[in-house]
């Protein structure tokens, strides 16, 4: 079901939660919105969409590949991004890394571990901001 953009700074500034195997419909959820925004976004955290659960989407080349509960393994290589975001208006400056591995676990909850770099490693990483309540 596509949901509506959460712009609730009080919301998205709160951590999410673990997202469990009970909480399938967050990954599609995420999908449909995703898909109904591709003109203007390439990731969402499942804050953005009304959800405080760790998982996130992200557009990887034809596909948006879901990530419930990641968590960084390593990061290299920081420097200063500006960003924009749908639940926020205007863009911001924040730090990042150019290159990131990331451990999580895929829609069926089977782990992964991932090594990103460039404009996907970025993305990732301001999704993985937003679980932490961290607004850029």
């Amino acid at each position: 079901m596509v949901k509506p953009i959460v712009k609730d700074m009080f919301f998205l500034g709160q951590k999410s939660v673990e997202t469990t195997p009970e909480d399938k419909q967050v990954a599609q959820d995420l999908k449909d919105t995703l898909d109904a925004h591709i003109d203007e976004c390439v990731g969402m955290a499942a804050n953005m969409i009304g959800y405080k659960k760790r998982s996130i989407i992200v557009f990887i080349g034809l596909t948006g590949v879901v990530m419930h509960n990641p968590v960084y393994v390593n990061r290299t290589g920081e420097f200063e991004a500006i960003e924009g975001c749908l639940s926020l208006t205007g863009a911001r400056k924040a730090k990042r890394y150019r290159e990131i591995e990331v451990k999580y676990q895929d829609e069926n909850f089977n782990e992964k571990v991932q090594k990103y770099t460039g404009a996907i490693a970025q993305i990732i990483q301001h999704e993985m901001d937003h679980l932490d309540g961290i607004i850029i």
